[in-house]
């Protein structure tokens, strides 16, 4: 859970980067002003494709420990499977 959470904070954090980084060189470019619309959807692209990158070492440990999990949940039901078919 806690690689999930840290994941999850990073991106987020990310995005919000992108964003100020994006609305900032907008409003510099227009005088002042920006759309809000384009603004968001460039920085979901920036910090998507940054967290490819960037954030590929906690992905990593994200997928491992969800790998994990899924092999123990895995084995705990043939347990039980082959428990059940010997009774």
């Amino acid at each position: 859970m806690k690689e999930f959470v840290v994941y999850t904070v990073l991106r987020i954090v990310l995005f919000l980067a992108s964003f100020g980084i994006v609305v900032g060189i907008m409003a510099l470019a227009f005088d002042g002003s920006y759309n809000l619309f384009w603004a968001v959807v460039l920085a979901f692209l920036i910090s998507g494709v940054g967290s490819f990158f960037i954030l590929d070492r906690q992905r990593e440990a994200f997928a491992r420990r969800v790998e994990t999990r899924a092999a123990k949940a895995a084995a705990a039901f043939e347990e039980r499977k082959a428990r059940e078919d010997t009774d």
